[in-house]
């Protein structure tokens, strides 16, 4: 007698593997893993017409991949954002649906020996907010692993909303001064990571060959309190992965 045959069930693919399966959605999640990037600038780098391009964005959009939103500098143009907090989900899910074995660990702890500390410069047009704001996240949870400094193209006094919203996070800005991106020309840096739109367009070059990226973050002091909070998150979720790429953990 023949034996019957069991039927595997139809497989649904995860979603992330769905979205990132296409060779120009892979490089396009690629190009902005480094930092956010105009819609000209994806259509350069992945060699694609823009509507095309646009096209792929789209659906990574819906998918929950990117997100995007108008340049502060030119509202006629656009910066599109890598979510890596929803990377991070989705991929894990993709690896817990063929085994949960395969869902993707923490980074390892920093082994060995003392090293030299990653120099971290920030930037935004008047480094009265959130360029104080990631340095001062960004120092407390690297710790002696970094250096951080923050600076402006046109300072101005610290934002009281900046100082009050730190403080509830354990912070004290209210010490701090505004800085001009001049006083550190000429000085070398590991990355160099512009958060302002305007910024961008004038950040000058520095010696040796850092890491420049930019993280398109509105300016909150358009917005009011509610709007300083949401950057602070936003900006200590991208200061995580910030870490996690540089091989260290957060000091809590």
């Amino acid at each position: 007698m023949a034996r019957a045959t069991t039927l595997t069930p139809p497989v649904t693919v995860p979603a992330f593997l769905r979205l990132s399966g296409h060779p120009v959605r892979w490089q396009l999640l690629n190009e902005l893993a480094r930092g956010d990037r105009q819609v000209r600038e994806l259509t350069a780098s992945v060699g694609q017409r823009q509507s095309l391009t646009s096209y792929h964005l789209k659906l990574l959009r819906d998918g929950g991949l990117v997100t995007m939103r108008r340049s502060s500098a030119d509202g006629r143009d656009t910066y599109y954002s890598l979510d890596l907090s929803a990377c991070r989900e989705l991929l894990g899910a993709a690896g817990g649906a063929l085994h949960p074995g395969l869902a993707p660990p923490g980074p390892p702890p920093t082994k060995g020996g003392r090293r030299k500390p990653t120099r971290v410069l920030f930037l935004c047009t008047g480094n009265s907010s959130r360029s104080q704001m990631a340095e001062a996240i960004l120092q407390h949870l690297g710790g002696a692993a970094v250096d951080v400094v923050s600076a402006g193209s046109h300072p101005k006094p610290i934002h009281p909303y900046a100082v009050r919203v730190m403080r509830k996070r354990g912070l004290d800005l209210s010490d701090k001064r505004s800085k001009h991106l001049d006083d550190y020309a000429g000085q070398r840096f590991d990355h160099v990571i512009s958060l302002c739109d305007k910024v961008r367009e004038v950040c000058p070059d520095f010696p040796g060959t850092p890491s420049v990226a930019h993280w398109s973050i509105a300016d909150p002091a358009a917005e009011g309190h509610p709007a300083f909070v949401r950057t602070a998150e936003e900006l200590e979720t991208r200061i995580r992965f910030l870490l996690s790429a540089l091989g260290c953990q957060p000091t809590e």
